[in-house]
Formats: C-alpha cells, structure tokens, sequence
C-alpha cells in the first residue's frame, strides 16, 4: 500500500508516493538524483551511497521512510551552482574519476570524513572508502584526492 514520504533531499522538500519497502536509492533516482548508482544491491559496493543527517549511508539497503525528515545530501547537491564542491574538485584535479560509476559514492564517503577530520592520516582514508569498490584506479588516486580536499578545506577554514 502506497503512502507519501515527505523527503528533503539537497534542501529541497519532495513528496513521493511510495510503498514501506522502497529503498532511498530507489526514490532518489525516481527524483532525478541520478549520482547514486545501483550496482550490487547487496550494500557490498558503496556506489549507492548519499548523506543522511551527514552520515555515510547505503542507500541500496536503505528504506525511503527511514530518511523521513532527516537531510539527504547526494552528489549533485554538494556543487555550489557550477562550482565543484572541493572534494569534488580534487577528484577531477587528481585523476580520481576514471570511468566514474564509484565516484559518486567515493565522494560522498571522503565529504563525510572530512567533515568530521580535514586532516585524515591514510588510515582514516583507508577506513573511510572501506567497502567502496572500484575497478580503474586501484585507490592510489582517490586516497590523493581525499588528501588534496583536506588540504583545500584545511586552508579555507584558516582565511
């Protein structure tokens, strides 16, 4: 049985007639929100994953209801009109994006982290995109990007 799900998603409020067993990641890319990928639907990829409340989410095993008044952030809600998010910057700059399915989810997880400590040591890079796939680049050059955003953010926050 449908029932509306009132969702602000990038700071904007949608309401969605939706059943209790659709997932965020489903509801999302109904609304446009295309940066969240659907890979595995196991929770195994990380490439679904957006911000709820700030917090690094699957949205693959994530029900819509539970992100019910609570701020999604996906992707495309991190750019300031045409200006890259600095993390999202320092993927492009860094090479991070190569083919680009995982970057999304990638992104979410370092803006999560950094958020929390603009200074990571690589371990906390590490732990950060752990559960985060991706088949190009072999981590070297998103763990640069992760460190590069650091460095932009740490230096915004001193001017």
């Amino acid at each position: 049985m449908k029932q509306v799900i009132t969702l602000k998603i990038n700071g904007n409020a949608y309401e969605i007639a939706g059943e209790p067993r659709d997932t965020l990641l489903e509801i999302v890319r109904q609304l446009g929100f295309k940066g969240a990928k659907e890979a595995c639907g196991l929770g195994e990829c990380g490439a679904c994953t957006v911000l709820v409340a700030g917090v690094p989410v699957l949205a693959c095993l994530t029900l819509a209801i539970e992100a019910e008044g609570k701020e999604i952030t996906t992707v495309e809600g991190m750019a300031a009109g045409q200006e890259l998010h600095p993390v999202q910057q320092a993927f492009v700059e860094q090479g991070a994006i190569q083919c680009g399915f995982c970057t999304p989810g990638m992104i979410m997880a370092a803006k999560s982290l950094l958020d929390d400590n603009p200074d990571p040591a690589a371990a906390d890079i590490d732990q950060a995109l752990g559960g985060h796939l991706c088949r190009c680049t072999g981590y070297v050059k998103i763990r640069k990007a992760v460190q590069a955003a650091g460095e932009i953010l740490r230096s915004a926050k001193e001017r």
